[in-house]
This record gives C-alpha cells, sequence and structure tokens, in this order.
C-alpha cells in the first residue's frame, strides 16, 4: 500500500516549512538551511522551488508578497501540523534508537 503524500518528509521537505515558520522567499530559505545545518544540506533553486510549487498545492504555505520575480511564503495551519508531526515521528525514532 501507498505511503499517503507528504506523510514523511524528506530533509530537505523539513528544513523549507522549518524556515517558513517566517516569512522568507526561496533565495532566503536555500541560505538559511544551508546556514542552519552548517553545510550539511545544500539546496538549489530547482529543488527549492519545486518543493514551494508542492507545498502550495497542497495547502502547507500560502504566499505572502510578490516584489518582482521574488515571492515571499509562510506555513498555513496546515504547514505548523505537517512540520510538528514530523518532528513528533523524530522524536519516536530517536526514542526507539536509544531504548534499543
Amino acid at each position: 500500500m501507498a505511503r499517503p503524500r507528504l506523510q514523511t518528509l524528506t530533509e530537505q521537505m523539513y528544513y523549507t516549512l522549518l524556515c517558513l515558520r517566517s516569512e522568507c522567499c526561496g533565495m532566503d530559505i536555500m541560505e538559511r538551511v544551508r546556514r542552519m545545518t552548517n553545510d550539511r544540506v545544500v539546496m538549489g533553486p530547482a529543488t527549492t522551488y519545486n518543493l514551494l510549487e508542492q507545498f502550495l498545492a497542497e495547502g502547507i504555505i500560502q504566499e505572502t508578497r510578490v516584489a518582482g520575480r521574488r515571492r515571499s511564503y509562510i506555513l498555513t495551519g496546515k504547514g505548523i501540523e505537517t512540520l510538528d508531526g514530523e518532528y513528533q515521528r523524530l522524536l519516536v525514532l530517536v526514542e526507539d534508537y536509544r531504548r534499543f
């Protein structure tokens, strides 16, 4: 049986949503992810903008501002739930590791 869409997030998805807890644009996301992960996760424009399109289509983020080609986004209520759900899932994985 196929896993429901966006039930489990990739690292790039997780960090993108984490960045979008506050309003920012795609270029800001790429820089923030790189900095917060000490260059462990580096996102290019194709990945970043594809994720933003997917998240918009799913109602996980909303566009907040357009200035020329620069578009800014922020999490919706569904986005906050998605990010929190992934965080809780990761905590369970860590706890399983510690237990076994």
